[in-house]
């Protein structure tokens, strides 16, 4: 009978898989990982030999992974653990990881697939009241709907598209993009000329990406992350003054913001301070 090795090239297999396969010591060291490692991280095999696993997890998951590995060094396997990795770039990844351990050899052996566009899909359904008059309606708890349907705010929402409408890819981009404008979102003067730079397209190319996939402008939609990022803010507790909830969501003046937010929640910013 042929063995199992003469049928099927196993390490063929264990070079091509996308998912991570990887043979951890005891010691919290890799011993030996397939290409696909290397690929996500960015890191030489050498460089990922070199240094504990440890350090290339994310700080916050450090501590929750340890106490995982600590588990299973006492026989316990592994199952569905999802932890974040940084890559060499400082780009965050998501895994998901199936542990079993080798008591006898001291050896860990571990699949774990790459779930990061799976997290940043829930992450943008999470924030997706940007695209949902309902729960914008909802979250800040409006007695007056024509502000949403038709009133004063009708410009923030005039052919903004359903998020049902939106292709996985499109959603994706979307989450890269309100992730940036996040990042910016002190900057007073953020413009599409700094977001188009770091998204890697022209100015021309951003703005019809936006209208086409939202429906909306790029100013626009980035007023509207803006406002809800003033909404979050404002149910954290941690601020006071409508100038503090201006200053944190990046508007120019506090006079200003005020204006925006009545326009497009139907009440004044201040009720909710109080």
């Amino acid at each position: 009978m042929e063995s199992i090795n003469e049928i099927f090239d196993l390490e063929c297999f264990f070079h091509l898989s996308p998912d991570w396969l990887c043979v951890a010591g005891f010691d919290g060291y890799f011993k030996k990982i397939n290409p696909a490692v290397s690929k996500t991280l960015g890191y030489t095999e050498s460089e990922l030999f070199a240094k504990p696993i440890d350090s290339f997890v994310f700080v916050d998951d450090r501590s929750i992974t340890a106490a995982k590995r600590e588990s299973i060094i006492k026989n316990n396997p592994l199952y569905d653990f999802e932890n974040r990795y940084v890559t060499k770039s400082g780009e965050i990844v998501w895994l998901s990881w199936t542990s079993m351990p080798v008591q006898n050899q001291q050896l860990v052996f571990a699949i774990a697939r790459n779930i990061t566009d799976k997290k940043k899909l829930e992450e943008f359904s999470r924030t997706s009241v940007i695209f949902n008059n309902r729960e914008e309606r909802k979250s800040a708890s409006l007695q007056n709907s024509d502000a949403i349907n038709g009133g004063n705010g009708s410009a923030f929402f005039a052919n903004l598209k359903p998020i049902s409408e939106l292709s996985i890819a499109d959603q994706l981009w979307l989450y890269e993009l309100e992730t940036l404008v996040r990042k910016y979102i002190g900057k007073v003067d953020l413009s599409i000329v700094l977001l188009s730079s770091e998204m890697g397209l022209s100015e021309r190319q951003l703005h019809r990406r936006i209208k086409n996939t939202t429906g909306i402008t790029p100013n626009n939609y980035i007023r509207r992350i803006r406002l809800h990022m003033s909404m979050e803010a404002i149910n954290s507790g941690k601020y006071r003054t409508v100038a503090e909830i201006s200053y944190v969501a990046g508007f120019e003046t506090p006079a200003y913001f005020r204006k925006l937010f009545k326009e497009f929640y139907g009440r004044d910013v201040a009720e909710l301070l109080q």
